[in-house]
């Protein structure tokens, strides 16, 4: 295009048509996110915003994708370990790193399971899965199956279930072996509990007995999308809050 040519569209007001459309931000976010963070993206479409493309699963598998160099913009990671591993390696950009939410490590059981316990010190859990298995994300990588086994650790029950445990690629996984009642037992989180009518909670593991189960949130080092920082605003925001409160989250 000339300039003469560019200089009589600009006069003709048309100079912001030649401007490139915002991009969608590209979000790698935990698995147990799924309907909270799709709610939230619905509500910054809603502003007039590219609606974000999110990509879920296990915090440890995305971290190795962003190692490997998948284009993203924000991740998501459901404990701070993965968030971490991506730090050491210069991955993030310096200053967006926040932690966002919080949630509870619970045990459930097929909603029309008899099972009775209480999580305390001894609690028989591996009596309780008779010949079954306990149905976890990989307490090996996964943050959620890694919160479970410090839980059942602390508690003194690890030992007995551990050559029990049903691993599963992300805490979704483990949630659906139980709803199918191919588990009789699982550990997964509040949230994801509460998403799925066909469990139902039998017991939330104390606080005290695993680390804070903490969200941290920020921007991929290699993003050049300025959505991607619009959205990390959005989402410590008060309508973003209010929707993660709504699944069950905490907010930081």
């Amino acid at each position: 295009m000339g300039v003469a040519i560019l200089a009589a569209l600009l006069a003709l007001g048309l100079g912001p048509a030649l401007r490139a459309e915002p991009r969608a931000p590209v979000v790698l976010a935990a698995a147990s996110l799924q309907e909270a963070l799709s709610a939230v993206a619905d509500a910054w479409a809603r502003h007039g915003h590219p609606r974000p493309i999110v990509s879920f699963a296990a915090s440890s598998a995305l971290a190795r994708q962003i190692e490997a160099g998948a284009p993203a913009d924000l991740f998501l990671s459901a404990d701070e370990d993965w968030m971490d591993y991506l730090a050491q390696r210069r991955l993030l950009r310096p200053g967006t790193r926040v932690d966002l939410l919080t949630n509870d490590i619970v045990l459930v059981a097929p909603a029309a399971s008899p099972v009775r316990l209480t999580a305390a010190r001894g609690f028989p859990l591996a009596r309780a899965l008779g010949a079954g298995r306990l149905a976890m994300a990989d307490p090996d990588s996964v943050p959620a199956g890694k919160y479970g086994r410090e839980a059942l650790s602390a508690l003194g029950v690890w030992p007995q279930v551990a050559p029990r445990v049903a691993r599963a690629e992300n805490v979704r996984a483990a949630l659906a072996l139980v709803a199918r009642g191919e588990a009789p037992l699982g550990v997964v989180y509040a949230t994801d509990a509460r998403a799925e009518p066909a469990v139902r909670v039998v017991t939330v593991f104390p606080a005290g007995s695993h680390r804070p189960v903490a969200y941290p949130l920020a921007v991929l080092a290699r993003s050049a999308n300025p959505e991607g920082e619009a959205f990390r605003r959005f989402l410590r925001g008060p309508e973003a809050g209010a929707i993660f409160r709504r699944y069950g989250f905490g907010v930081r």
